[in-house]
């Protein structure tokens, strides 16, 4: 039958089900046409005025949405929405007429509108996916839907029909990407053609009817110029971010749901050079790189039979074969956190990826707990290596109370300490108040210099006057110097912590109240400002040797100390510690206590800090 004759049948007020069969349209309705019988029992009359506007309305769009559907049951036959909206307007009046409803000449166009969407377009969403304004659409079953704009998130007027009609956009989302979406296989991750994320879910994991959650993605790449424009972060610190891509750190961005991770990623790749292969690899293709040599790879899930699955894993070792400069993964969630960070490690160096987690350090257990997801029995210890070998910055963005979103922390991983990961931030957002409920606020250099600075030299990249605000090198700074990463020393002189003495753990004798207070003592031999090497009892004669001198130099000795607080690096070597403490203090010991050794001790290469409090 042609599109005409199901129109003309549609006019008339009759429906053409599979069997071709003529029969009245729309359940519970009456038949269109002059002198139609009573509707079946238990339906309201004809001439029962509505109970108000929107219930008037409702009971136009059930009857248009039954008509519609049964006389254009082959959507091929629609060209567009254009081509929709001519052919559904007679189809339209007809339904007015017949039924006596009332509209206005807006509502007659509206109405017009969300038919033809639901031929052509994904029906009582398309009005909020053409808006700009909107970053977010929710449907939570057929009754409700909420839309996100400008971070805030609201409930808007616009309903589905029923659970088929949900049910029906949700397939005419998925079909084109060959996903399928039932009750063995009740959700699904899918895309819309602008590259829009979506999720739905159905029964029988959702109990109020089927859930859509669309991430939309602007038809345009934002661009740095936008992501400052809205506040995100300075124009500086994208400058700083490039270089550390040029540079060919490894980037991770972290952040909660809806942080804007994404976005992110998708400007830090614009800063890729045009020259190298990039090869992407995603659950749902998000990512818009408009470098020319770019591969495209997305998951794929398992068919009907449960085959044919195929995972991020599965493209991450595909990817290594196909002579990648970068990998970019869109999302680490599980066990591909192991093979991008070796992917890291073995020639990828630059790659990048995102993850969920309320802040970078969390970022980092979230990597270690994604590695054991993989099943392999690793030590903690060497996880925690091949990460901090791997990743050199964490990009860490959130959601504000305001709604927006920014870039509030820029971390290094700078190495491992008694199987810690060692962290410092290199940017910090720093708030400043709040004006017509916005936060305003910046992110600003900490006063840190990163362990990588150079590595720009090395790669050739040139850092503008006054280096990001980051300060110059300063190498009398504690921490200043660490051992590189193995990746960045291989073929260099490593660096050592002999070469520059710590300032810590020299101590500071204070006289007051007829009391002399020293602060911290630590193993540093005088002679040489460097630490003594060896083991805990060279360190604690040292200490000794040193606390004696500075309580000389205030007017006391090791006689009239009354207190004393050790810092211990390794509790377990309290025993030899407390031997040489008995060889000064023979008799009657000092009363004392025993607490853990700060970091930047730790990091200075001390086992052993005493502080005293003695007699003038």
């Amino acid at each position: 039958m042609s599109l005409l004759q199901r129109v003309e049948r549609a006019q008339r007020g009759v429906g053409i089900p599979d069997s071709g069969t003529l029969v009245p349209v729309g359940p519970g309705l009456p038949p269109a046409g002059p002198g139609a019988p009573p509707a079946g029992p238990g339906a309201p009359p004809r001439s029962a005025p509505p109970a108000g506007r929107g219930e008037l309305l409702r009971q136009v769009r059930a009857r248009l949405h039954d008509e519609v559907i049964r006389a254009f049951d082959s959507l091929g036959e629609v060209s567009g929405a254009a081509d929709a909206r001519g052919k559904v307007a007679g189809i339209v009046d007809r339904v007015i007429d017949v039924n006596g409803f009332s509209v206005t000449r807006e509502e007659r166009l509206r109405l017009v509108e969300e038919a033809a969407d639901d031929l052509t377009g994904f029906g009582p969403l398309e009005p909020f996916l053409r808006d700009e304004t909107v970053t977010e659409v929710m449907v939570n079953g057929p009754g409700h839907i909420y839309i996100e704009r400008g971070g805030k998130i609201q409930r808007v007027e616009s309903v589905f029909l029923s659970d088929e009609h949900v049910m029906r956009i949700i397939d005419r989302i998925i079909t084109p990407m060959g996903r399928r979406i039932d009750e063995s296989s009740p959700r699904v991750d899918a895309r819309l053609p602008d590259g829009s994320r979506v999720n739905a879910i159905i029964h029988p994991l959702s109990l109020v009817g089927p859930v859509i959650t669309v991430r939309k993605f602007a038809a345009r790449p934002f661009t740095v110029d936008d992501l400052v424009g809205f506040g995100t972060a300075t124009a500086e610190m994208f400058d700083f971010l490039k270089a550390c891509i040029e540079a060919r750190l490894n980037l991770f961005v972290s952040g909660g749901t809806g942080s804007g991770k994404t976005t992110t990623l998708n400007v830090l790749s614009s800063f890729i050079p045009a020259d190298e292969r990039i090869i992407t690899i995603e659950d749902a293709a998000e990512l818009q790189l408009r470098q020319p040599h770019v591969v495209t790879l997305e998951s794929r899930p398992s068919n009907l039979d449960g085959k044919g699955e195929i995972t991020i894993r599965d493209l991450l070792r595909n990817a290594l074969h196909m002579r990648p400069d970068r990998i970019i993964v869109g999302e680490c969630r599980a066990g591909e956190a192991l093979d991008m960070l070796q992917a890291m490690t073995t020639g990828q160096d630059g790659s990048l990826s995102t993850g969920h987690a309320n802040s970078p350090i969390d970022m980092l257990r979230r990597l270690e707990t994604m590695v054991l997801m993989t099943g392999y029995e690793l030590p903690l210890r060497a996880i925690r290596e091949q990460i901090t070998s791997a990743v050199d910055v964490i990009v860490h963005t959130a959601r504000l109370k305001d709604g927006s979103r920014k870039v509030v922390n820029i971390t290094e991983v700078y190495g491992i300490e008694d199987d810690q990961i060692l962290t410092q931030d290199i940017f910090a957002f720093e708030q400043t108040g709040v004006r017509d409920g916005k936060i305003e606020g910046q992110l600003k250099p900490t006063g840190i210099r990163p362990t990588f600075m150079g590595r720009f030299k090395a790669n050739g990249v040139e850092l503008p006057p006054g280096e990001f605000g980051i300060p110059a090198e300063d190498p009398t700074r504690p921490g200043a110097v660490h051992r590189g990463k193995g990746r960045f020393t291989a073929g260099e002189t490593p660096q050592t912590s002999a070469t520059v003495g710590p300032t810590v753990g020299h101590g500071r004798a204070v006289a007051a109240g007829g009391m002399v207070y020293v602060s911290s003592v630590g193993p540093v031999d005088p002679d040489t400002g460097q630490v003594v090497s060896g083991a805990i009892r060279e360190q604690a004669r040292q200490c000794l040797r040193n606390l004696e001198a500075k309580l000389q130099g205030a007017g006391s000795s090791l006689e009239k100390v009354v207190w004393a607080n050790w810092s211990l690096r390794d509790p377990a070597e309290f025993d030899v510690f407390n031997e040489e403490w008995v060889r000064v203090f023979p008799g009657d010991a000092p009363v004392g206590q025993g607490t853990l050794m700060p970091p930047l001790q730790r990091r200075a290469g001390f086992r052993i800090s005493i502080g005293v409090i003695a007699e003038a």
